[in-house]
């Protein structure tokens, strides 16, 4: 199956290049038949990168051991949902998975599309097409997902342990599609600089791309999080990882650029802004999936050197330069007579907002490159580490909290003194009242970031909710019924401008989260032996008793844990340590169950209040003996042997009543930070929602008639 595969790809590789040439020669000529030929060709290398993905799928799913891919990242013991989603733990197969997702969601766009921007189309569908070659490419010249071996082996290698986690399997997926997503609005964006039709018709239509786009990268970047939190045993959510950056600078600037865009839909303002914040956020997505395979700076999330990293830098060369000297011919088209009003008005916020999303982003990968930045000027590769970043990324989080609050609560245009003063009023009160409240119960004040990330997320939620009560009680008043079908109808209404409300609420108490953590986060390492206990962040901890486990896939030793408070039991944790075996057969036959990989696996106890993380360092001291001795005796022996050895030897280490080292951490309030992202998830999902009837006919009607007036002055 390995020749299908290869074949399949070269036929994309074949296809895409058609749909770019097609598309091209139909823009020259004006022929519409040869850009419907081209859109029809990124429909078929939909469906052959899908057939590509389902072979190597399959391959996976019955260990198929000629396949290179899968002999390097599965095995016989290798659990089905991780061979599921094994493919793309490798670079061949994260490139497959680019180049799939993006034909997917080139085909939705064009499929939406076909009946509009008959000029702008043929070169969206180029770019397109374009960068579907370009992987195509990669996959059948440089690292190809089809590689065969010709003796297969009777055992893989496995997934890397730290790829075992349920977020890390979906988190890689998530942030492609975010990736890919912001490819729509890119390619839509460029062609509408060439055909020089840069008014709101190609926001208008890569709208909804551009916000699920933002969706999967938010959800992406979460996951992240969240098994850097419960699976590297350091326990934290964000240590600003160059490739955590990574993904974080995109979503900056993609966020920018969606406020941006309703700016130029409601006031025909930022056109440049608009086309340069799209292109940037496109540039930062590839090189988003560059750095987490070039291993050009230290990450524990790259894994593997890359050996496409030429080819990558080149292309974000073309994207960046090219489009850039395309904004630069198209200066007079961009150029608009509109201006801002007043600073208070919400287009003035936007604006601000944008600045400080991009002011951060500049932070953020000055700091992630300033290794090789320091290395071209001084010869010296020097870092910057967390308090680097916090220094300089709080104050303007701080400003982004805030704007999220006052965006909301301004209208279009101008406002006046008074009126804003007025519509303020009552988050400010509020705000004031529960942060002086904070100040008095706690030493919050010990933080003066913390007090105004929490000054301002709660200004931000009180707002956000007078929004929506100012709604209802509208929408009551117009209609009969209660507040609840109120509500509904209100939120159904208007899903984009709500859903938003909902994201900004969500931000708010995910920074809220960020604050309190960071503010009161308590952390011990201990050394303890079974039976003795110590007290961090007012909890008990007593380590009750060692454990241990063997399967075939790897061992595990951990440690039962008590915790209590005030003499009352309040959990108990059970961390472990999960050791996998090294396939460096030379370490001994047993020896290689104890002294291949591991990873941490922590014990959790979760509720609003706190979280209380515990992670454990096994001391396997005293089976260093036992195990050299089976070396020496079972080096022969049968596999069921040996794995019986290994048992007995795993069953070994709680008799020896061993020490383990402990890392505990009672972190208050951090579940908000989860919470604050579903809630954001929700608020992107209402905006997102189709309209309904009605609505989708108010708007075809409105379309309509500004078509009508524009054919009219023609």
């Amino acid at each position: 199956m390995t020749g299908v595969g290869r074949a399949v790809l070269i036929v994309a590789l074949l296809t895409a290049t058609y749909s770019v040439v097609a598309a091209l020669y139909g823009a020259r000529t004006g022929q519409g038949r040869w850009t419907a030929s081209s859109r029809r060709a990124i429909y078929a290398v939909a469906g052959l990168t899908t057939i590509a993905v389902v072979i190597v799928e399959v391959a996976f799913v019955t260990n198929d051991f000629s396949f290179g891919l899968v002999t390097d990242n599965s095995s016989t013991t290798t659990p089905m949902f991780y061979k599921l989603t094994a493919m793309w733990s490798s670079q061949s197969g994260s490139l497959l998975l680019w180049i799939w997702v993006l034909s997917i969601f080139a085909s939705i766009a064009l499929v939406a599309t076909h009946r509009r921007h008959r000029e702008i189309a043929p070169y969206a569908t180029a770019i397109l097409g374009g960068l579907a070659a370009f992987f195509a490419f990669l996959l059948v010249f440089k690292v190809s997902p089809f590689t065969s071996i010709a003796t297969p082996p009777a055992e893989g290698a496995g997934l890397n342990p730290l790829l075992r986690h349920p977020s890390m399997m979906f988190h890689p997926p998530m942030l492609y599609s975010g990736y890919v997503g912001f490819s729509i609005p890119f390619a839509f964006a460029v062609g509408a600089l060439i055909a020089r039709r840069v008014d709101a018709e190609w926001i208008r239509s890569t709208r909804k791309f551009a916000l699920i786009a933002w969706t999967f990268l938010s959800i992406g970047i979460l996951l992240g999080a969240r098994w850097s939190y419960s699976e590297l045993g350091w326990g934290g959510y964000w240590g600003w990882d160059p490739v955590e950056n990574a993904s974080l600078m995109p979503w900056l600037v993609g966020t920018a650029y969606i406020h941006s865009m309703i700016v130029q839909e409601k006031r025909d303002m930022l056109k440049i802004w608009n086309v340069s914040l799209i292109t940037a956020t496109f540039a930062l997505a590839l090189l988003g999936t560059f750095l987490v395979r070039s291993g050009i700076l230290n990450s524990i999330h790259a894994f593997g050197e890359s050996t496409v990293g030429v080819y990558f830098l080149a292309l974000i060369a073309i994207v960046a330069l090219g489009t850039t000297a395309l904004i630069v011919s198209r200066l007079d088209d961009l150029r608009t007579d509109r201006r801002i009003d007043s600073l208070l008005s919400r287009e003035a916020v936007f604006l601000i907002n944008n600045l400080l999303f991009v002011g951060l982003c500049f932070v953020v990968f000055w700091g992630t490159f300033f290794p090789l930045i320091s290395e071209a000027v001084t010869g010296t590769k020097a870092s910057v580490g967390p308090p680097w970043f916090d220094r300089y990324t709080v104050p303007l989080a701080i400003g982004l909290v805030l704007m999220s609050g006052i965006g909301p609560l301004l209208a279009w245009r101008r406002v006046t003194a008074a009126r804003f003063a007025q519509i303020v009023a009552v988050p400010v009160a509020i705000a004031a009242a529960g942060t002086l409240t904070l100040l008095v119960v706690t030493d919050l004040g010990d933080s003066i970031g913390s007090v105004l990330l929490v000054c301002f997320a709660i200004f931000t939620l009180v707002a956000v909710a007078g929004e929506f009560v100012r709604g209802v009680r509208a929408r009551r008043a117009m209609s009969s019924g209660g507040y609840g079908r109120a509500l509904v109808a209100m939120v159904g209404r208007n899903r984009r401008r709500y859903g938003g409300y909902i994201v900004h609420a969500g931000i708010a108490i995910l920074m809220l989260g960020i604050a309190v953590s960071s503010a009161f986060n308590t952390q011990r390492d201990l050394t303890l032996r079974p039976g003795e206990k110590a007290r961090v962040g007012g909890y008990e901890m007593r380590y009750t008793k060692p454990t241990s486990s063997f399967s075939s896939e790897k061992l595990d030793f951990g440690a039962v844990v008590d915790v209590s408070k005030d003499g009352k039991h309040v959990a108990t944790l059970r961390p472990k340590r999960s050791y996998f075996p090294s396939s460096n057969a030379s370490m001994g036959v047993v020896s290689r169950y104890f002294g291949g990989e591991s990873t941490t696996e922590v014990g959790l106890s979760s509720d609003l209040r706190r979280d209380i993380w515990a992670a454990v360092q096994p001391d396997l001291s005293a089976l260093d003996g036992p195990i050299r001795k089976a070396n020496r005796r079972f080096a022969d022996s049968p596999p069921r042997v040996q794995g019986f050895i290994i048992a007995t030897l795993a069953e070994l280490y709680p008799t020896k009543t061993p020490p383990a080292t402990f890392r505990v951490i009672v972190n208050p309030m951090v579940t908000w930070i989860w919470v604050g992202g579903l809630i954001i998830f929700a608020g992107a999902l209402i905006a997102l929602w189709p309209a309904s009837r009605p609505a989708r006919q108010r708007v075809t009607s409105a379309y309509a008639a500004r078509l009508g007036r524009e054919l009219s002055k023609a």
